[in-house]
């Protein structure tokens, strides 16, 4: 993980971590917007409202900027797979894992766009996280999934595009929000969006994993 050069000194002040909390903040702006190719420390230096010897202090780079950020991204965007329970019914865990990132597309919509920019450009500061950790939590969801379907549970699926469909379908919301937004109109448009949109992905994909007493678990 990144560490910024003023968490390196021996007594790290408040005012140094709320220093640093200002500035992943403007990169996170900067970031999401722009991308990381597109972005200047003079950019972050200008949205964080200060100057840019004085963020160098913090950051000597762009890139330890950038790392921090998709450090905490990575951490926070996989928490809803990881509290998927093998040992939960099979409807309540996919619901609730659906709800829960629908709840990151709208808390979260900036550190979205920063991982999609990211994975765009071809991952090159986190391709060894995706072929590691992210792949091994991954399979061992599958793996999860596979079990729910022998046992009956659910009707035989891929597990990993069933992972891929509702990163896809949730994520939409909010890195392409403002075609969400002028699509829906200004009645459906609001807060209520989301729970409009949870209430029809379970539907599509709750009831296409559920089993009907007429036909066969696989």
């Amino acid at each position: 993980m990144a560490i910024p050069r003023a968490a390196k000194t021996q007594r790290r002040t408040r005012i140094q971590e709320e220093k640093e909390e200002q500035i992943l903040e403007a990169a996170l702006d900067v970031f999401s917007v722009s991308g990381f190719r597109g972005s200047t420390i003079d950019q972050i230096a200008e949205v964080a409202g200060m100057s840019k010897p004085n963020l160098l202090y913090y950051f000597r780079t762009k890139e330890a900027m950038h790392r921090a950020l998709i450090d905490r991204v990575l951490f926070t965007w996989l928490e809803p797979l990881r509290a998927f329970n093998a040992q939960g019914n099979p409807e309540s865990e996919i619901r609730g894992y659906i709800r829960r990132k629908l709840e990151m597309a709208r808390d979260f919509p900036r550190e979205s766009r920063l991982f999609a920019n990211e994975v765009l450009q071809g991952a090159p500061h986190i391709e060894d996280e995706l072929k590691g950790p992210l792949k091994e939590l991954v399979d061992e969801k599958a793996a999860v999934i596979r079990a729910w379907a022998k046992a009956g549970k659910i009707v035989k699926c891929d597990p990993y595009h069933l992972i891929f469909s509702i990163w896809s379908t949730t994520q939409h919301y909010a890195d392409f929000d403002v075609q969400v937004r002028a699509v829906l109109g200004q009645g459906q448009s609001g807060e209520g969006r989301f729970e409009d949109a949870a209430r029809f992905l379970e539907q599509l994909f709750v009831d296409g994993l559920s089993v009907r007493t007429n036909q066969p678990a696989s």
